[in-house]
């Protein structure tokens, strides 16, 4: 059977894993039939006569019936594994018979995706490198579509591993097949320009993300009528990308004119989303009379479309609240995260431990700016909590998150002064990303952890600690970068502290030198760390009666000190918003 020229995507979705064990919180695919299966006719189940010597191998009906068996298995929530062989005897079958159409490719993007279901990633590139090179895009446009399909599911696979450099690639590829099989302003093309903005949205390329942001408006533009729904759903994603360069007013005109298109269109859910955004920009431009009328006025939509006690009610609690603490009204702060967090310990049905333990981390950094730390403790911990039972059988970033949530209780506690419950949050966060791409931030969360070690006397681990921070920071950053220089300062510290002199000493001439020819040599930086170096050279001349330096002194110049944005950074994207 060929594809219907005009179907948009192929890439198969399956419905999640359930077993006895684990219960998925997405129940959206229970009802999805993948696109691929839909394509498959059901053979009548009329009786053949058997013949002897003769494997289902070689019976070309077998294929397409084998498919709808593992269709039917996957519909019905049965064994995964059953689904599995179901397609990949589909698959064999096709290759054996391969005909002018694109069954075997499309029975190969089923097996892939069934394979990503059951977290064998590896497996899943596998086979969808091999349906990419079965379909020949030159064998007319069904082979095309089913080209570009494995390729835009290859992107997919790519992207829940967190490589999103392979991923992009393969959606550009894709791409580019689509063009070639119908014009670079067909309406199909502008929804997967659409996928490699947000892509590129993910990957933080705003630059990029805003040229296919534009295809993908200029296309609708040009098949929609002015102030389509589609207009407006790129408008939103253009607002993003405007205020992550930067250009605030740029972002809030395309969102008044999303928010107008969607009023036109009776979409009053879409609008209150699109006013909470608004609200997010004014609050960020410091306009905090416009940021509260437009979450009032997000609320009152939310409130009488989704109910009192939905999640996007809370979330325009949380943001209230965060707005009323910096305006220094910390009562209505109070009263507003109050109501947030109400809402949170009984959340509605079908709410994800993702969408949960994420606002539970926004309730907590609110209760902390408003001088509650016990409190934000104890929704820290719900929020872990929250994460560690939602984790199931399926293949998530749910350690990162974690992670993320632990790194915040652990910059808490340190700020409160209880560095040996803060040494072991940081070092259950690093454990849990040590085996993954070290990022800036793991540098970052391993110099905390040594600050925090610095205050247990630990010294020997504190100067660990700062040494690996050192080379993550060196190879994210470079060399030169403030965050690399802070952590080498602190590395220096803790050397001196030790009796390394020597050592503490090159670190510190190192320093000096890139900071003089940074900020110049009447920078107060630059002084400081002069000071320093004139009394560790002073101390070397003493030989061995040296007396060493008060840790605060040592550590009070120019460290990496401890940030709260360091936890923000981590909560905000439970993917992965890699």
């Amino acid at each position: 059977m060929g594809i219907e020229p005009k179907t948009p995507h192929l890439r198969i979705q399956v419905p999640p894993i359930v077993n006895d064990d684990t219960q998925h919180q997405n129940n959206n695919y229970k009802t999805m039939t993948p696109p691929w299966l839909k394509l498959i006719p059901s053979p009548s189940p009329s009786p053949q006569k058997s013949e002897p010597n003769r494997t289902w191998l070689d019976n070309p009906d077998h294929g397409p019936y084998l498919l709808k068996l593992a269709r039917d298995t996957i519909i019905s929530g049965e064994s995964p594994t059953k689904a599995l062989d179901y397609a990949v005897r589909a698959a064999k079958s096709f290759e054996r018979f391969p005909g002018l159409g694109v069954e075997l490719p499309m029975s190969l993007h089923v097996v892939a995706a069934i394979h990503c279901r059951l977290g064998q990633f590896d497996e899943a590139i596998s086979v969808l490198e091999r349906s990419i090179d079965v379909a020949e895009a030159g064998n007319g446009l069904d082979h095309a579509l089913a080209k570009y399909s494995g390729y835009m599911q290859l992107g997919d696979t790519y992207s829940m591993l967190g490589q999103l450099d392979r991923s992009i690639s393969c959606y550009e590829a894709g791409l580019m097949i689509q063009i070639n099989a119908f014009t670079d302003s067909d309406p199909q093309v502008a929804e997967t320009c659409r996928y490699l903005a947000e892509a590129h949205v993910q990957a933080m390329q705003f630059e990029k993300a805003k040229k296919y942001c534009k295809k993908t408006l200029d296309i609708h533009k040009q098949h929609s009528p002015p102030a389509s729904p589609q207009e407006a759903t790129d408008r939103r994603l253009m607002a993003l990308i405007c205020e992550a360069l930067g250009d605030s007013e740029s972002a809030l005109e395309h969102l008044v004119l999303a928010s107008m298109a969607m009023i036109a269109h009776g979409h009053d859910t879409e609008v209150a989303a699109i006013d909470a955004s608004i609200g997010d920009i004014y609050a960020s431009l410091c306009r905090f009379d416009e940021a509260i009328f437009a979450y009032q006025k997000a609320l009152t939509i939310f409130k009488s479309t989704k109910g009192e006690s939905h999640l996007s009610v809370a979330s325009l609690f949380i943001r209230l609240a965060e707005l009323y603490n910096r305006t220094g009204k910390s009562r209505e702060a109070k009263s507003y995260v109050d109501n947030a967090l109400r809402i949170y310990l009984k959340p509605p049905s079908g709410a994800s431990c993702e969408e949960l333990s994420s606002g539970l981390v926004e309730i907590s950094s609110v209760y902390e700016a408003t001088n509650e730390p016990e409190e934000a403790f104890r929704v820290l911990q719900r929020a872990t909590m929250v994460l560690e039972q939602g984790v199931g059988g399926g293949r998530w970033s749910g350690s990162g998150a974690v992670a993320g949530i632990e790194a915040q209780m652990g910059v808490m506690f340190y700020m409160v002064g209880k560095y040996g419950e803060a040494r072991k949050a940081f070092e259950g966060a690093i454990g849990k990303l040590r085996a993954g791409a070290k990022s800036a931030m793991f540098g970052v969360l391993l110099n905390q952890m040594g600050l925090a070690c610095i205050q247990l006397y630990k010294i020997g681990e504190a100067v660990k600690l700062f040494q690996e921070a050192k080379v993550v920071l060196e190879e994210q950053y470079g060399v030169y970068h403030s965050d690399t220089l802070a952590v080498s300062s602190n590395l220096a510290a803790a050397y001196d502290a030790m009796g390394s002199v020597e050592e503490a000493i090159e670190i510190l001439e190192h320093i000096l030198k890139v900071r003089e020819e940074m900020l110049g040599t009447a920078n107060p930086e630059v002084d400081e760390e002069k000071r320093r170096l004139e009394e560790l050279l002073k101390e070397a001349g003493r030989a061995r009666n040296k007396k060493a330096k008060s840790l605060q002194i040592l550590l009070g110049s120019n460290p990496l000190r401890m940030k709260k944005e360091v936890a923000k950074r981590w909560s905000g994207g439970f993917s992965f918003r890699a």
